[in-house]
């Protein structure tokens, strides 16, 4: 099971191990993360789906590969499924072995539409491949391969004949008969290419030969006593201009040493090109790596400046909620989904923005728990008050001593909720903060949950409630 992918089920290709433990096809999590916005993973899902957590969620850049698995899978036995083949071997080598399976089937590459073992190809285009055809040098015809393979046969036998004759000529002929009759008009005379005009369906056709094979004869005889002659010149032509032999071997010796001079020279130049590409491609590669180290730079700098905007656009909202006079009126929204959080334990708690008491006063926020925390937990809303590191701390009196009131704001002004305490100076809650903030103190059972849902108030509205904290 753990060599097979979380998503397709088959097994693993370039496998990617997640934050949550689940393994994934590279181009499988590609995928998944390109068409689903917030990817949770399936395994967790089908696990246990009241534990999902941040770790569930799938991103291709919180992958890494998983190079022991990848390892292991390609040195895992296998053999080849198709039907009498024997091989066997490991996974890295199974997939050249798919290219080059005898008795893979493979589709005819001429498009003939015949799908064939790959060790019986050769013999269908020779014999079966009604698209593989060639052209004769002779009458320009298309012939299939077959055909044409006996016809050169036919040829090879007759120029085993050792002297030049009425024989020799006479299967020239037929040898030419043979051939033009693939490709003659049914209705002519298979002796039409030595001057018979007779023309006639194939009854007529069986009758004229059988009625005129004198005439036909001699018409062979006068076409034979017309190619000895054109061929009994053509020799005394050829024999004219035979050089001798010593004279023909020195002109090939020279024609070979131009060629090999020629080729000589050809290498060299190529050598020459070959050393400019690889002079320039070391040249690219220097340019290349200083492209890399000039965008690493600049992705260093844009990554402090995207994080000196981060600061400033929190300052900026620091500053737009900030309230200086000790009443924060705090809006929160989509509680519903909140609420939800909270039940899960996916977001326990919520904090407010940061307000103080007066202009250079205390620093503090709120806590708010909507499933309830401690003795209201499941029950209640709690609501809490925090005392935060200020920058005027060493200025102002401890521990402090004001008066806190908590209101929920029914959005109809009929029924506010109030709840007020004064702090307990010996609590660690009200003493000058040392860390970032105090431990909160305030109401766990403020609001009954039942009474924030119900529909006869309107603490909720439109997925909103407003809560209130006036320092005195």
């Amino acid at each position: 099971q753990k060599f097979l992918c979380s998503n397709c089920n088959n097994i693993l290709k370039k496998a990617l191990q997640t934050l949550c433990g689940h393994r994934y096809c590279q181009a499988c999590l590609t995928w998944i993360v390109r068409n689903n916005k917030n990817a949770i993973c399936q395994k967790c899902k089908e696990e246990d789906p009241n534990t999902l957590g941040e770790e569930s969620l799938l991103a291709e850049e919180r992958a890494f590969g998983d190079a022991a698995i990848n390892k292991e899978i390609s040195e895992l036995r296998v053999h080849c499924v198709t039907l009498g083949c024997s091989w066997s071997g490991i996974m890295k080598d199974f997939e050249e072995h798919q290219s080059l399976c005898e008795y893979a089937l493979i589709p005819c590459h001429t498009g003939c539409g015949h799908v064939v073992m790959r060790r019986k190809l050769a013999d269908h285009l020779e014999n079966g491949c009604v698209k593989n055809v060639t052209v004769c040098q002779q009458c320009q015809c298309s012939l299939a391969s077959s055909e044409y393979q006996k016809q050169r046969q036919r040829k090879r036998e007759i120029k085993q004949f050792p002297s030049i004759g009425f024989d020799y000529f006479l299967c020239i002929f037929f040898f030419q008969q043979s051939h033009s009759t693939s490709s003659a008009s049914k209705d002519e005379c298979c002796f039409s290419e030595v001057g018979c005009a007779f023309r006639g369906s194939k009854e007529k056709m069986k009758e004229h030969e059988k009625s005129a094979v004198g005439a036909h004869m001699l018409l062979l005889l006068q076409h034979m006593r017309q190619l000895q002659g054109t061929l009994c010149c053509s020799a005394r032509a050829a024999q004219a201009f035979t050089p001798q032999p010593e004279l023909s071997l020195k002109n090939k010796l020279h024609v070979f040493e131009n060629i090999v001079a020629v080729l000589n020279k050809e290498v060299e130049s190529s050598n020459l090109e070959i050393l400019a590409f690889r002079r320039q491609s070391e040249l690219d590669q220097n340019i290349i790596r200083g492209l890399e180290l000039k965008i690493a730079e600049l992705h260093r700098c844009l990554m402090q400046k995207d994080a000196g905007l981060s600061s400033l656009h929190k300052s900026l909202l620091f500053s737009e909620q900030a309230s200086y006079d000790g009443i924060f009126l705090w809006k929160i929204t989509e509680v519903g989904r909140k609420l939800q959080d909270s039940v899960t334990g996916r977001t326990v708690s919520l904090y407010s923005p940061a307000f103080y008491t007066a202009k250079y006063g205390y620093k503090v926020c709120l806590r708010v728990y909507l499933n309830g925390d401690g003795t209201g937990k499941g029950t209640h809303m709690s609501l809490f008050f925090v005392v935060m590191k200020g920058d005027y701390d060493a200025l102002l009196p401890w521990p402090f001593r004001h008066k806190v009131t908590f209101m929920l704001l029914d959005q109809n002004n009929r029924e506010h909720v109030i709840d007020a305490f004064r702090p307990d100076l010996t609590s660690a809650s009200f003493q000058r903060p040392v860390n970032d903030m105090n431990v909160a103190s305030g109401c766990p059972m403020f609001m009954p949950l039942s009474k924030l849902q119900s529909p006869k108030h309107a603490y909720v509205k439109e997925d909103t409630l407003f809560l209130k904290c006036i320092i005195e």
